[in-house]
């Protein structure tokens, strides 16, 4: 099931025995710091507008305490909102009565936990098959799907074992089978990743991009991990004390860092890696030079393509061939340089 546009207006969450009871003030502009102080309430989430586009991954990042796993939770209403709307399609998940989002969490929603929540009594088969038992289906249908996707996560072989017989890769692989197995059109994953070892982690980042591909779901990716976000993110909305500070394509927040705090995330980020042909072309006048490069190129690979060739332009082209715009390899190269941060150099 391909996935569904997901749009956060206005969400307001805060903890506390009586929420209700602040939540103009905040609005008025009281702090999370007053809010404490004053009344013994925790400001989780202020005013966060978001717009997740159906089919991509949708990122969420943010430092501990930042409100990101608060945010996600909302999406199949886990927590319920102080003030605001989650619209999922056409329907706000916020209205829904106990039946309808009983029906939403098991067909419109699959989540992927930091600590994989598998069922230890269970083999990678009955953990797989867990989602559709709930939904009824028939016990032939719920083998046949969780075969597939065990298979398409590479378990095959592994359907009898038990959890504790598993690694902590293979255990999470179990768990996005099982995500997977439910067809929901939207896929939460909570820190997913984030308790396997590195090299572990970047081939399960690998495994979702390539399944993503196929699958083209609607997934709300949770980290703390900028290269984690720069590397799976369509989208990439950052948060800081509960607020967004900034949203955008992975190449506008390398590019265009909204402040001081942005900028010191991307400093050290390798912007060959990140930033695409399409952010430095200029317009073409006259008839193209040089080389072709497909867009969505990364500069690092535009770079080695046009030096390799020994051309100082190139001309960027969509699939058809249709030419897009021209390139210069100063320009690239300037690209992919970080500016210097001339308060820090001072220093």
């Amino acid at each position: 099931m391909a996935g569904i546009g997901i749009s956060i207006r206005n969400l307001y969450k805060i903890f506390g025995s009586n929420p209700d009871a602040y939540i103009d003030a905040v609005k008025a502009g009281m702090t999370k710091a007053e809010l404490n102080e004053k009344h013994s309430h925790v400001l989780g989430l202020k005013d966060i507008n978001i717009d997740m586009p159906g089919g991509g991954i949708q990122v969420v990042m943010g430092l501990s305490g930042s409100g990101k796993s608060t945010l996600i939770r909302h999406i199949n209403r886990l927590i319920d909102p102080t003030a605001g709307e989650v619209i999922v399609g056409d329907e706000d998940v916020v209205k829904m009565n106990e039946a309808q989002l009983r029906e939403f969490r098991r067909h419109k929603t699959a989540m992927v936990f930091q600590k994989f929540a598998l069922l230890p009594h269970r083999t990678v088969l009955e953990n797989t098959v867990y989602g559709l038992e709930i939904q009824g289906l028939p016990r032939e249908e719920q083998e046949k799907q969780a075969r597939r996707w065990i298979s398409r996560v590479g378990l095959d072989g592994f359907e009898d074992n038990y959890p504790n017989q598993l690694s902590g890769g293979m255990q999470q692989r179990v768990g996005l089978a099982r995500a997977l197995t439910n067809d929901a059109p939207i896929l939460l994953m909570d820190e997913a990743f984030s308790a396997l070892d590195p090299l572990i982690r970047m081939d399960m980042q690998t495994v979702l991009l390539d399944l993503q591909k196929e699958i083209r779901k609607t997934v709300v990716f949770i980290t703390h991990d900028l290269d984690e976000a720069l590397r799976l993110g369509d989208r990439i909305a950052i948060l800081r004390d509960g607020e967004v500070v900034q949203q955008g394509t992975k190449q506008e927040i390398v590019l265009r860092p909204a402040d001081e705090y942005i900028s010191s995330f991307v400093r050290e980020v390798n912007r060959g890696r990140v930033i695409s042909v399409d952010m430095v072309m200029a317009p073409l006048s006259g008839e193209p030079k040089g080389m072709p490069i497909l867009t969505g190129t990364v500069l690092e690979i535009a770079a080695k393509k046009m030096t390799d060739s020994n051309v100082p332009e190139a001309h960027v082209t969509d699939a058809s061939g249709a030419v897009l715009g021209k390139l210069a390899i100063n320009e690239v190269i300037s690209a992919m340089v970080t500016p210097v941060d001339h308060e820090t150099a001072a220093a």
